[in-house]
């Protein structure tokens, strides 16, 4: 299966590009998330009050407005970044969060998913991140459960099984709209980037209806990362998860 051809490309990957990005720390041992904050001086908010994923759970009712998405279709890169599958994304997406435009710069993949919702871990989470004009970042959290296969995720299998090279340009123009549920409610919260340097003030935009993707598309994503790429969900210290 493409998925497949997926897993094995990737595992042949040169090592120099695996350690190309996030080549001091990791998800275990003593480089792993317990420690990130003693790493380096650039990672700080790790030790933060206010870092992702978390448990998203004791909901507080706050008529979240409408969020709006303008995603386009464009071309569209993959890199590998030895903790996670990158995906590049042309100019020209965006969506409007607190009546500013945030514009999507790349989606990633965890498994298995970082945050949960009353406690309950999905297999897959994907991550669409935004930016602002002031560098405000704005992220898109979707949960993947077992089921039909995402047309991203087969588009992604066929162009890494075309290549074995670190970045490679998707053979056929995406919109990121194609990861997203029909049902566009979410909850909100205020967190961080899940991985260091761990920059707070990140506005989460959390989806509640889980996407699917198949079994064998999860083993390849699982796979392309030897070892599970999620951070432990972080204490709420009195935030509310809005919905």
């Amino acid at each position: 299966m493409k998925s497949s051809i997926l897993a094995v490309s990737l595992m042949l990957l040169p090592l120099s590009s695996l350690a190309a990005e996030g080549s001091n720390w990791g998800y275990s041992g003593d480089i792993g998330p317990e420690n990130w904050a003693k790493l380096s001086s650039d990672y700080v908010f790790c030790k933060g009050k206010n870092q992702s994923p978390i448990n998203l759970t004791g909901f507080t009712e706050a008529h979240l407005a409408p969020l709006e998405f303008h995603y386009s279709t464009g071309k569209a890169e993959i890199s590998h970044l030895g903790h996670t599958i990158k995906i590049a994304t042309a100019a020209g997406s965006y969506i409007e969060v607190d009546g500013e435009p945030f514009e999507l710069k790349q989606f990633h993949f965890h498994t298995p998913a970082e945050n949960l919702i009353e406690g309950k871990s999905y297999p897959l989470e994907g991550h669409l991140v935004h930016i602002d004009k002031n560098s405000n970042l704005a992220v898109v959290a979707v949960m993947f459960a077992e089921g039909a296969a995402n047309p991203i995720l087969s588009q992604v299998a066929s162009t890494m099984g075309n290549s074995k090279a670190a970045h490679i340009e998707l053979s056929q123009p995406l919109s990121a709209e194609a990861l997203l549920p029909a049902d566009k409610e979410y909850f909100r919260f205020s967190g961080s980037l899940t991985t260091p340097p761990c920059t707070e003030g990140v506005r989460w935009l959390v989806m509640k209806q889980p996407m699917t993707a198949s079994k064998e598309q999860i083993n390849a994503l699982t796979k392309a990362v030897p070892h599970a790429n999620n951070r432990p969900v972080q204490p709420l210290n009195g935030r509310l998860v809005l919905q």
